[in-house]
């Protein structure tokens, strides 16, 4: 059966620039995918038609970095930040990643889930159509497997899982950051084959692994036919980029410390850069992503909440979107794109993020008149109704 919404305003993003707005348009759908996009005046007609009552209509909303799946919170970190101790004492102290290990393991897959839909729900409520799911605090293969089945089961909107066993040196590895990495790609082939990882991620950084030990796991994901992505740059600069773009990455994310030759190497390589406003805000960093040259080098970027309890305890899309303006001086059609047409790309997907033919059913009606609301206000959701897979939800 086919179906027509109309009376709305479009934001297509179906160029390479321009937000192709389509003032009185219409969209068709037939099943899970749209057949049909332009004037409403020109529009064909379908069994069913839905009056959209002027809303605006934009791609679904991508959130293609989170750690939505874990127990505990790290609230008490915050406070000590405030107190001015830094992200890496308190790291060394045994907090951090650690801490939120030692919670997750204790908690059931059950207990995991639960607490993880409750997350995705939020996410959904502002307009997320598809978000990636990162594992990395159970650090065994029992806990890292419990952890993706529990992401697996989430509803509300498609998940994407990646692997991200190296995050952290676990305890009972203290010291032996080698063996570990041994052990954690030992694991992968096990966990793929359960059908739990769809991409492998690593946090190259001097509180967590070299590069030499992120060659490792990438080896490991590029035997298995795995896409890998990389947490790089965020600290320090440990030429991540470079290594990642190597690899042919679907993204490097964070990317503080960035340098000229590592832009070059995403420029070449096409690896998208995720940039992350809620962790920079959140830390109080100072040292910016090199926007002005990602943007001179046409290296496309995203955005997401990296939601995770230690740096970006954030379940708000939307706010990102106003903080990747005001913090990093996106454009709001930047920032749009960033979390719709380029989120699609740093996690492999060609189906979805822009209003074309032959894309996956997947838009957000929006109470706003201009697209570039969705960035200007926060602390406020416009969300009228999300439309997935050409169904509503």
């Amino acid at each position: 059966m086919s179906k027509l919404y109309r009376n709305a305003r479009l934001v297509t993003l179906a160029g390479e620039q321009g937000w192709g707005l389509i003032e009185d348009g219409a969209i068709g759908v037939v099943g899970e995918c749209i057949f049909w996009v332009g004037p409403a005046a020109e529009a064909p007609a379908c069994d069913e038609t839905v009056d959209c009552e002027g809303a605006l209509i934009t791609p679904g909303l991508i959130d293609a970095h989170t750690h939505l799946v874990y127990a505990g919170d790290r609230a008490r970190e915050f406070e000590l930040r405030l107190q001015g101790a830094s992200y890496e004492e308190i790291a060394h102290a045994g907090g951090g990643i650690r801490s939120t290990v030692s919670a997750t393991r204790s908690a059931s897959e059950d207990e995991l889930l639960s607490l993880a839909q409750t997350r995705l729900d939020a996410l959904a409520a502002e307009g997320v159509t598809t978000v990636e799911v990162k594992s990395g605090y159970g650090l065994s293969l029992e806990a890292e497997g419990r952890c993706l089945r529990a992401a697996r089961r989430l509803q509300g909107a498609e998940v994407v899982t990646t692997y991200l066993g190296a995050h952290a040196v676990p305890l009972e590895y203290a010291g032996k950051a080698d063996d570990y990495i041994t052990a954690v790609c030992d694991w992968l082939p096990r966990l793929q084959a359960e059908g739990l990882v769809d991409a492998v991620d690593a946090f190259c950084e001097n509180i967590g692994f070299t590069p030499a030990q992120t060659r490792r796991v990438f080896d490991a994901a590029k035997a298995l036919g795995l896409p890998v992505k990389l947490h790089a740059e965020q600290l320090s600069d440990q030429q991540g980029a470079q290594l990642a773009a190597s690899y042919g990455a679907l993204s490097c994310d964070h990317l503080e410390h960035l340098s000229p030759e590592g832009v070059q190497a995403l420029a070449a390589s096409g690896t998208v850069a995720m940039l992350l406003p809620g962790a920079y805000y959140f830390l109080r960093e100072t040292k910016l992503p090199p926007i002005a040259q990602l943007r001179e080098a046409g290296v496309p970027m995203a955005i997401a909440t990296d939601h995770n309890p230690g740096t970006s305890p954030t379940l708000s899309p939307l706010l990102m979107l106003n903080m990747a303006c005001t913090c990093f001086r996106l454009t709001p059609e930047e920032a749009l794109r960033g979390m719709t047409v380029h989120a699609a790309r740093a996690l492999g997907l060609s189906d979805r993020g822009r209003l074309v033919i032959g894309a996956r059913a997947d838009f957000c009606l929006w109470d706003v008149q201009h697209p570039s609301e969705l960035a200007y206000f926060f602390g406020r959701n416009p969300l009228r109704h999300r439309v997935i897979r050409g169904g509503s939800s």
